[in-house]
């Protein structure tokens, strides 16, 4: 087994921030230029997050490519962190959105493709009724607002390094001494969100339980899979025990299936057979257009009409003004009808088994400790020997330099990944040219990293 020699690590990130220098000078002008209208010079904060000095600047994008403003081209692993799982502008989606727009964008009015869509969502998913948001955040919102009302309670139950969007509730951790508390960069929280939420670490059920037992929680909201630290599945027999003691305790479940929709046009829900009480999804759904759904039961329809005034129904702090406009239900007509099929799905599968077997075969050859893991077509590699149970092992398992010289090295040899982890997409325009091409650029940074 190699050993990492980290001094040679660190000059050989230095050595590829600066060959991204010099090969992107106009990205790095327009960035300059942007520091001038936009904080950070970009138009939301955490793309500063990218590997190099500067974030890269696109031209245009199509499928499962793009090209920046320096004429260089890209696979695109990332897409969108998911809102690009259709691959860039898919055709049909495209000529849907075009249509729409010459009849109307936004009208506080449904149109006959809200039906179609909500009874296709009914299909995949199983839940009886379901609502339109602009993002999977509002989704999570609004469905947590409909949890507190209809229980009566006031916490929510999260995961340890948990990903729902932005919704306050949520950024909260344990710390090294497992006492929950404002996740670390959490920005101007309205209270300390201990008031809120309890955490505790995925796959624990005796600590889930203890959680619950005292009988202040609305909701349990859930990835079925955690993606935000990484991969980390579920253990046998987990989600069984997750449906039993949330209706044990009079907790409603909350399924957010915004990135592992991956897994199947039902999303793990779907594909698992999953009974919660409410499920979330957002991203890909209107093929990068902003959209989100929540859906939920009969039972918990009937409990909230139970509870609601019609005069108060634009009050409540559920809805919005933009919410279900008739651009973004036709652009989820056409995504969930032409887009995510299951001939998509069974492309991806099979492309994303090639590029995980890649990886493997790398890993194997040069006796790496490093493992991969695997959701539907979403793959990632890990530098760690053992498995990651929790969002508390995933983030102890971090190697931020190793990371940023992965992405780098990838970035500057036309290859964008998932900033943050070592994970990437494969979209249905994805090739094996392209499987095969990031497979060479892979060992090539190994070979790179392990050269005495």
């Amino acid at each position: 087994m190699p050993i990492l020699n980290r001094a040679r690590l660190k000059r050989l990130i230095q050595e590829e921030i600066q060959r991204f220098q010099q090969e992107h000078p106009k990205s790095n002008e327009l960035y300059l230029r942007a520091r001038q209208s936009m904080q950070g010079g970009v138009p939301m904060l955490w793309m500063i997050r990218w590997p190099g000095s500067f974030p890269i600047f696109v031209k245009n994008a199509r499928g499962a490519h793009f090209e920046d403003v320096d004429g260089h081209s890209y696979i695109d692993f990332c897409l969108g962190d998911t809102g690009a799982m259709t691959g860039h502008s898919p055709v049909e989606s495209v000529e849907a959105i075009r249509n729409q727009v010459g009849n109307g964008i936004t009208l506080m009015l449904p149109m006959e493709d809200a039906i179609w869509v909500g009874e296709e969502l009914q299909r995949r998913f199983g839940l009886k009724f379901w609502q339109f948001t602009l993002t999977a955040t509002d989704a999570n919102r609004f469905a947590i607002r409909m949890a507190r009302h209809i229980t009566g309670r006031p916490k929510i139950l999260v995961f340890n390094y948990c990903y729902h969007g932005s919704v306050d509730e949520t950024f909260i951790t344990l710390d090294e001494k497992g006492l929950p508390g404002p996740r670390s960069g959490n920005l101007g929280p309205p209270i300390n969100p201990i008031e809120t939420s309890r955490v505790v670490e995925f796959n624990d059920i005796p600590a889930l339980e203890e959680a619950l037992i005292h009988g202040d929680v609305a909701a349990v909201l859930a990835e079925p899979v955690m993606t935000n630290i990484g991969i980390i599945h579920p253990q046998p027999g987990y989600h069984d025990a997750l449906r039993k003691l949330t209706r044990k305790y009079g907790s409603c479940l909350i399924i957010d299936e915004t990135h592992t929709i991956c897994t199947s046009p039902g999303g793990y829900t779907g594909k698992f057979g999953l009974d919660p009480d409410f499920l979330t999804c957002g991203k890909p759904l209107a093929s990068g257009i902003p959209a989100g759904v929540y859906g939920f039961t009969q039972q918990v329809a009937d409990a909230f009409w139970a509870r609601i005034q019609h005069d108060e129904s634009d009050v409540g702090g559920v809805g919005g003004t933009l919410a279900g406009n008739a651009l973004s239900i036709a652009a989820i007509r056409a995504t969930l009808e032409h887009v995510l099929t299951q001939a998509m799905y069974d492309r991806c599968e099979a492309l994303a088994d090639h590029y995980e077997q890649g990886i493997l075969d790398c890993i194997s050859d040069y006796e790496l400790p490093w493992i991969v893991k695997r959701l539907g077509f979403r793959v990632e590699y890990w530098f760690c020997e053992t498995a990651p149970i929790n969002g508390g092992e995933a983030n102890a398992a971090v190697d931020s330099d190793l990371d940023r010289f992965m992405h780098l090295w990838a970035l500057n040899r036309g290859i964008l990944m998932t900033p943050f982890h070592n994970m990437a997409l494969i979209a249905a325009d994805t090739t094996e040219e392209d499987i095969e091409y990031h497979t060479r650029i892979f060992r090539e940074a190994v070979q790179t990293l392990i050269a005495e």
